[in-house]
């Protein structure tokens, strides 16, 4: 027995000594320190940046061949400066800046000299760099934007910079990576996982071998296709109708939460953002100071709702049995809600609404008179402010949403601590914020948050979390996006409202949106609006305002549109939706008068009046 348990020992010592060996010398080496070795190169592979479709499997994003001019210091030798510079399009200045930061880089190692060259600037370089040592080609992938549209929604990549290589191990310089929009939220499904071979090279700097026999090389993993939910026909006929105005349109299809289109105006072809021009494009968008494109008016916009929450406040109302559909409330052009405080309305002298009525005819005094109500049920204000404020967040409003976009503003609700900052002796009341009855006062929401509210009614009390992906190839959604949210209000509550929505049609403020053969549902709006210029205040024309659903009944499409400056809510955003809702659900236009009317509709000059250093007139 003794005579075999040494050779054992020898053996199993031999055999731990050999594992101990592999495991450092190959298995437990990372590859930060491989990457210190000069004598190992690693070349990456790129896998093909994922393709994104729209709901109808439509091609909106695909790819397209670039190159980047890689520099090796060591391997440079005196060139012909002005000839290069030439070629490249660049100055001898800029020339010299880019080679200091290279070999401050390396010395041995390739960085990117000058990136996303075009086809058409790589055949002229190829032809000439045979006479430049130092100077190689490497073949990439950039994005091609298949259509003038939705810049806003999909974002744009771009070179990572110094502190995201610093903070992000995965990129090297020179790497792209989703920018904004659904490119940055989706970056990981987008890019897929790089693979990466190394090799053995000798004193000379020259690849001699596979290093390790190749056992530490990687496969890439291919990057996953997504598919939006939007309709990109739908999306780029939003488009069209928004020529000339500023705002937002957004569909949501209720029954899912995918949103149909996100039309941002103005907007840009998103393909300015790609290749050698990006930088010079981006600064020109940026410093239009009017227009503001690279600002998502749909989604970081905050304004108030105008008439359109005061169906939120309905809702509340009837919840907390303050109303019912019976209650009838007097309006007389509006009313004194306290001493010599008065509220106008359009209502005609002598005036009775219920609730049904109050809708249709959109009255301010019915609406300010039910908040006033609902506010003053309870013992103090503060209490009935804070409950009303519960009952209005679980619409949505006064959040992000959780959409999966990586912009966005939460609007405002304001509670008893924010009126206790204003009044600090606790002076105020329900009359002090009376303008919350009619989506005035200090409300503000987002267009998203508008288009989620109409969902809601559309689906008789609840929604699913507004979201752009469709599905992602062989995965699956986050499970956020299937879960119903039920708002604090009853649902039979809703059918009242649904009603009233669907007279503003028939008999009311927005006959306009009528559509043949479909029931549509909805609720003009009008906000006022203010701009600071050079720290004084002006009032502008009042902002246009429409939410609406179709079919009344098992509906396809709930929208908002907010027409920036365009005063009545029936004068620009009811007539868009209606056209909107009818392409989508039709997939054309029969009514061609109005949509000539819209196409043509030019806002400009109302965007341009505070800047004209002249007086104006507004709500013309």
């Amino acid at each position: 027995m003794k005579d075999k348990l040494l050779p054992i020992l020898i053996i199993s010592s031999a055999i731990i000594f050999i594992f101990r060996l592999f495991w450092l010398q190959i298995i437990n080496i990372n590859d930060v320190q491989i990457s210190k070795r000069s004598s190992v190169e690693r070349v990456y592979q790129y896998p093909e940046r994922g393709y994104i479709y729209d709901r109808n499997n439509t091609l909106i994003v695909g790819n397209e061949s670039f190159y980047d001019l890689m520099i090796t210091p060591k391997d440079l030798v005196e060139i012909d400066t002005v000839e290069f510079c030439k070629i490249l399009k660049i100055k001898k200045s800029e020339l010299i800046k880019k080679i200091l930061k290279a070999k401050k880089f390396s010395q041995i190692k390739s960085s990117v000299f000058l990136s996303q060259i075009s086809k058409k600037d790589f055949a002229v370089i190829q032809e000439k760099l045979w006479k430049y040592n130092g100077f190689s080609i490497v073949r990439k992938t950039n994005r091609n934007y298949l259509i003038n549209s939705a810049s806003n929604i999909l974002g744009y990549i771009s070179e990572v910079n110094d502190y995201e290589v610093k903070d992000n191990s995965y990129y090297e310089s020179g790497e792209l990576i989703g920018r904004q929009g659904l490119e940055k939220s989706y970056e990981k499904s987008l890019r897929g996982l790089k693979g990466v071979k190394y090799f053995q090279k000798d004193k000379f700097n020259r690849i001699t071998d596979s290093y390790k026999n190749g056992v530490l090389d990687t496969l890439y993993i291919p990057a996953k296709n997504i598919n939006l939910g939007i309709d990109i026909d739908l999306q780029t006929y939003g488009d069209s109708l928004m020529t000339n105005k500023f705002g937002s349109i957004i569909a949501i299809e209720p029954s899912t939460g995918e949103i149909l289109s996100l039309v941002n105006a103005p907007s840009f072809n998103p393909n300015l953002l790609i290749g050698r021009d990006r930088s010079k494009n981006y600064l020109k968008l940026k410093n239009d100071s009017i227009g503001k494109p690279l600002f998502d008016r749909g989604l970081q916009g905050q304004y108030p709702p105008g008439s359109t929450f005061k169906l939120v406040n309905g809702l509340i109302a009837l919840q907390e049995k303050i109303i019912d559909k019976n209650t009838i409330i007097s309006c007389n052009e509006g009313h004194f809600y306290s001493r010599k405080r008065f509220m106008k309305c359009h209502c005609k002298i002598g005036t009775k609404n219920d609730l049904n009525k109050a809708i249709y005819n959109s009255c301010n005094t019915y609406f300010a008179n039910v908040y006033k109500r609902t506010i003053e049920k309870f013992s103090n204000s503060k209490i009935g402010i804070n409950n009303w404020k519960k009952h209005v967040e679980s619409f949505g409003f006064g959040t992000y949403l959780g959409y999966d976009h990586p912009i966005g503003r939460p609007g405002l609700i304001p509670d008893s601590n924010y009126y206790d900052r204003w009044y600090p002796n606790g002076d105020w009341r329900a009359a002090t914020t009376i303008s919350n009855g009619i989506g005035q006062g200090e409300i503000l929401t987002t267009p998203i948050q508008l288009a989620n509210l109409t969902a809601i009614i559309a689906n008789r009390g609840w929604y699913k979390t507004p979201h752009f992906v469709r599905n992602i190839y062989n995965d699956t959604i986050n499970l956020k996006y299937q879960k119903k949210i039920y708002t604090s209000i009853d649902s039979i509550h809703f059918e009242k409202i649904v009603q009233g929505m669907f007279d503003v049609i028939e008999k009311g403020t927005a006959q306009n949106a009528k559509i043949k053969g479909i029931q549509v549902v909805g609720k003009t709006g009008t906000a006022e609006n203010f701009i600071k210029i050079n720290n004084k205040r002006l009032q502008l024309t009042d902002h246009s305002i429409f939410i609406g659903f179709a079919p009344k009944e098992n509906p396809k499409i709930a929208i908002a549109v907010f027409i920036e400056n365009g005063y009545w809510g029936t004068r620009w955003a009811a007539p868009i939706a209606s056209l909107m809702m009818e392409k989508y659900l039709n997939k054309e236009i029969k009514r061609k008068y109005l949509e000539n009317y819209i196409l043509k509709g030019n806002l400009i000059e109302e965007y341009q009046k505070p800047y004209l250093k002249s007086n104006f007139k507004i709500n013309e």
